[in-house]
């Protein structure tokens, strides 16, 4: 894991080139998938604003169902395997839709149930590859190799969704799910391409009871105000988010009136801005700071969120693609910014267990989101129920003004009573008093 001289983290570092083409495939077919499932539900299945909003619920609710276990494990268990059992089974559900529809047998119920089974797969491989990418490289490479997979990732989103729709339109809105169930088998080869070993729990090391462990990890994301702050405005925001996303797709065939290659195109356009964000996170918390940084790119590019609603035909398509490129810049980019926080921040022995809490609270209001949007889009009509979501962005995003974050210059690298880098304990470091610098 010790750092090479001389050259870029992808061309330098062969197992971390592996783990980054897994990720990129696999983040590529999750958004071929999120633009041709609900437009199966649309065009294939006639499914309603409700039922579509109930496919995303679907694909998240396995972090409130399992979320927390799932980080207790993963801290039990070889990373590496855990992700590779996941990819295979994706891709045997992926492909497991178009040959039932070869066979008569596709309906809403199997789309919901293909959903939560991936989101389950989904649970675990985002758990161990978030605690697996510190023990693959070294602690001054991992601000690089965050940059460079959620870049990536936002690359891959953007070519996922803008394909999705011209692959619907070419191949059919089922078969595309052909697409997600490839690139799923090629995460599968590239993870199980990688040398690298973990090495063994240490011997003689009992593991206490899965509810202790699990409230372990809750109780140093309640306990601190760092992790609890970022953690309940990610529970915040993504309720928003999805609250718009899990409906947009209906908003925009349906209330704008656009054709799926449209509507791809649209969605991959909003997408660039995640691109954009991991280009410039690094340089910005750079310069400015990490901590303003933050607020700078989660509510700073929340705003122009409340464009979304406000799209029409023709030129009026622009105050889409403007608001989702901001909103998409912002949260790469804060992505970005904590993960490396949290990297650095928790003991690595804890690192499972607080990925797992944390994405049980911020990821746990995802379906929430989603059956809030299709609520409010069969109750108020679609494009209120964009309206109100879409203004709770930037609402979300005002939690920060009321935590720590606000008053100062950098996230802190190490708890308080850890040790540093050098081993050295870590007496300067107060959590909640301003960094040197701060306001």
């Amino acid at each position: 894991m010790s750092r090479v001289a001389g050259g870029g983290l992808l061309r330098r570092h062969r197992d971390f080139r592996l783990l980054w083409c897994g990720e990129t495939a696999g983040k590529f077919g999750a958004s071929v998938t999120g633009v041709a499932m609900p437009l199966v539900a649309v065009s294939t299945l006639h499914a309603g604003t409700f039922a579509v909003a109930l496919l995303s619920a679907a694909t998240w609710a396995p972090w409130l169902l399992i979320g927390l276990p799932a980080g207790v494990w993963v801290d039990r268990l070889p990373r590496r395997p855990v992700m590779l059992a996941a990819a295979a089974v994706s891709v045997v559900l992926f492909a497991a839709l178009p040959v039932a529809a070869w066979c008569g047998g596709l309906s809403i119920g199997l789309l919901l149930a293909v959903a939560l089974l991936t989101g389950t797969a989904a649970v675990f491989f985002q758990t161990a590859y978030s605690a697996y990418l510190p023990t693959v490289v070294a602690p001054d490479d991992q601000a690089e190799g965050n940059a460079k997979l959620h870049g990536s990732a936002s690359a891959a989103q953007i070519a996922g969704l803008g394909s999705g729709g011209l692959i619907v339109q070419v191949a059919g809105a089922v078969n595309a799910m052909f697409a997600n169930a490839g690139t799923f088998l090629v995460s599968l080869v590239c993870l199980a391409g990688i040398r690298h070993r973990e090495p063994p729990p240490a011997a003689g090391v009992r593991p206490r009871s899965l509810a202790g462990e699990v409230g372990e990890g809750l109780r140093l994301i309640a306990g601190d105000s760092w992790l609890r702050t970022l953690t309940l405005f990610g529970a915040a925001s993504n309720l928003a988010l999805m609250g718009y996303q899990s409906i947009q797709v209906v908003f925009l065939v349906r209330d704008v009136g656009l054709a799926p290659g449209t509507v791809g195109a649209l969605i991959a356009a909003t997408s660039a801005g995640g691109v954009a964000g991991a280009l410039t996170a690094r340089r910005v918390a750079g310069r400015i700071g990490s901590a303003r940084a933050t607020l700078l790119f989660e509510l700073g590019l929340a705003v122009p969120a409340v464009l979304i609603p406000l799209t029409g035909g023709g030129a009026g398509v622009l105050l889409f693609v403007t608001g989702g490129f901001c909103v998409a810049a912002g949260v790469v980019a804060g992505n970005i910014i904590k993960a490396g926080f949290q990297q650095r921040y928790c003991p690595p022995e804890l690192l499972g267990r607080l990925t797992a809490s944390a994405a049980f609270l911020g990821y746990g209001t995802l379906p929430l989101g989603a059956l809030l949007g299709g609520a409010l889009g069969t109750a108020l009509g679609l494009r209120t129920a964009m309206a109100v979501t879409a203004a709770g962005v930037p609402l979300a995003a005002a939690i920060l003004l009321f935590s720590p974050v606000r008053r100062s210059r950098d996230l802190p690298a190490y708890r308080r009573g850890t040790a540093d880098a050098a081993g050295r304990p870590d007496r300067a470091h107060v959590p909640d008093a301003p960094a040197p610098g701060g306001e």
